[in-house]
């Protein structure tokens, strides 16, 4: 209702969608259903977009973007547009505004003033280096999938823990 969905955009199943989105990829079991831009992104597995969220995803400048590459640990150079990135499991309070080429890890509560950090480590509580308790983190997690009719599996917290224990 009222929703702008352009081309080059993919919606995986079960996804909820409205707003304006434009050259995006939202995987499965992810929802950005209310207002607010999302352009030139890829959102994870069981992500949630609050309510007027938006991405950025050209400089300014009209320069190069950077987005951070966690195998470098640095930043690369991504070409002239680049929106957001986010992890598996991650979700963002109403309002957020994503900076051009940000990178949100797995399973991070984003929440903030103003315009977000270029990077979110895996299991951020907020944006000012809070780290996401696990218990809590996984507690979120299967709240999440309850509402959709699935469940969290032992397999899935595993592979949680490992990415918990590296950030």
């Amino acid at each position: 209702m009222g929703s702008k969905i352009y081309g080059a955009t993919t919606i995986g199943p079960y996804s909820i969608v409205g707003g304006e989105i434009k050259n995006s990829v939202i995987i499965g079991y992810s929802n950005k259903a209310h207002d607010g831009y999302l352009g030139d992104a890829v959102i994870g597995e069981w992500c949630n977009l609050g309510a007027g969220s938006c991405n950025s995803n050209v400089s300014n400048t009209a320069g190069n973007v950077t987005v951070w590459n966690p195998a470098t640990k640095g930043y690369i150079v991504a070409g002239n547009k680049c929106g957001l990135f986010m992890g598996d499991y991650s979700r963002a309070a109403i309002n957020t505004s994503f900076n051009t080429g940000t990178v949100v890890g797995v399973s991070c509560n984003v929440f903030a003033d103003g315009l977000s950090p270029k990077h979110i480590p895996s299991f951020s509580w907020g944006v000012k280096g809070e780290k996401y308790e696990f218990d809590k983190a996984i507690r979120d997690i299967a709240n999440w999938k309850k509402m959709k009719n699935h469940s969290l599996s032992e397999s899935e917290i595993q592979q949680l823990k490992i990415i918990f224990e590296r950030t």
